[in-house]
């Protein structure tokens, strides 16, 4: 079937089952696809569309959301598994199967999207110079050079959706959000009001650690730059962690203690951390899962880059800022930079 025979089978009124195959990566990444996936339903608003994920990479994007119907967890770790995803996989006749590869280009993704029977298999022929060698489960599918161009992560995998005709407007892009329930707004609300009862002083939360230890800003900085907003805005501070960062917010904890700068500190699910991200007045935090969950979900974000680069992965929402470090070094970066331009964003707020 050639390119050409392949989009007059798209026209919205023949499509009914699509497929979204993204069972590799981690939240962050799956995050990014979120506008192309609200691109593929603005083209098919009655289509029924499928995400194929992974157990540790969905949980973010549960709750009521428009633009998903159906969750597929590839879960390999067992044969049992295996065998009982490609039944449900098989039991839906897909029109359009999409496999968005911009980070690493999986194998096993297109043999899903291959074997889920999809007419339309829409994907990338090359990127950034290096071939898809499973390109020839695609027939739909271009060359990249997202790299020499500086493409943000989001708008990549819009490319990918492009090629058969899915597109936001700006002003859509910045609508894509999170959706979350209403016991989870209770919870949250209830939260807020229980720890930071004065509601004249501003709440900022911070993130300090990061998956990769070299997109975390030293310890020593944040306390730093705690310090700063706390002695001008008497600011409530909120620290967030995960499993991989006790240990650092555990020191940090210690250093605003002897201070004498109170704060909350707490480990919570990723939805619940990312609504509670979304109530304060500012959210200031290194390049991690995180920094995008809390941008779709609609809170103010600082991010912080060293080596990785704030054009490919910072969140492209209007009420987002970056700082980058002029070298791989994150800790390039001083407080008073950071402070800056937190002050900024306070001080519109009052």
């Amino acid at each position: 079937m050639t390119t050409d025979e392949s989009i007059n089978l798209i026209t919205p009124d023949k499509v009914k089952n699509i497929l979204i195959v993204k069972q590799h990566n981690q939240f962050g990444d799956m995050l990014c696809t979120l506008p192309s996936i609200a691109a593929v339903r603005k083209k098919y608003p009655e289509a029924n569309i499928t995400l194929v994920c992974s157990p540790g990479n969905y949980e973010i994007l549960l709750g009521k959301n428009p633009y998903i119907n159906e969750f597929l967890v590839y879960d390999k770790t067992s044969v049992i598994k295996i065998f009982r995803f490609f039944k449900r996989l098989r039991k839906r006749k897909y029109d359009i199967g999409i496999v968005p590869s911009t980070i690493g280009i999986s194998k096993t993704s297109h043999i899903i999207n291959r074997i889920s029977g999809a007419k339309i298999r829409v994907g990338v022929k090359s990127v950034d110079g290096i071939q898809n060698i499973n390109e020839k489960y695609l027939n739909i599918k271009k060359d990249f050079n997202w790299n020499k161009n500086q493409i943000n992560q989001t708008e990549r995998f819009l490319d990918i959706v492009r090629q058969i005709g899915c597109d936001l407007t700006d002003k859509e892009k910045n609508e894509v959000k999170i959706f979350y329930t209403g016991e989870e707004e209770n919870f949250v609300s209830k939260y807020f009001s229980d720890n930071f009862k004065d509601n004249s002083r501003p709440v900022v939360a911070f993130h300090a650690g990061a998956g990769k230890v070299q997109n975390r800003w030293s310890i020593s900085n944040f306390e730093s730059l705690i310090d700063c907003l706390y002695r001008e805005f008497n600011i409530h501070v909120l620290l967030i962690y995960g499993k991989a960062d006790k240990e650092l917010v555990e020191e940090l904890c210690l250093r605003l203690s002897v201070k004498k700068i109170p704060f909350v500190v707490d480990y919570l699910p990723i939805r619940i951390a990312s609504l509670l991200f979304a109530k304060c007045n500012l959210y200031i935090t290194n390049d991690t899962g995180t920094m995008h969950s809390a941008a779709y979900s609609g809170a103010k974000v600082i991010s912080l880059f060293g080596p990785t680069k704030y054009w490919e992965w910072a969140p492209e929402k209007v009420h987002c800022e970056y700082i980058q470090s002029p070298t791989d070094d994150i800790d390039i970066i001083k407080p008073e930079q950071v402070y800056s331009v937190a002050r900024k964003y306070l001080l519109e707020q009052n």
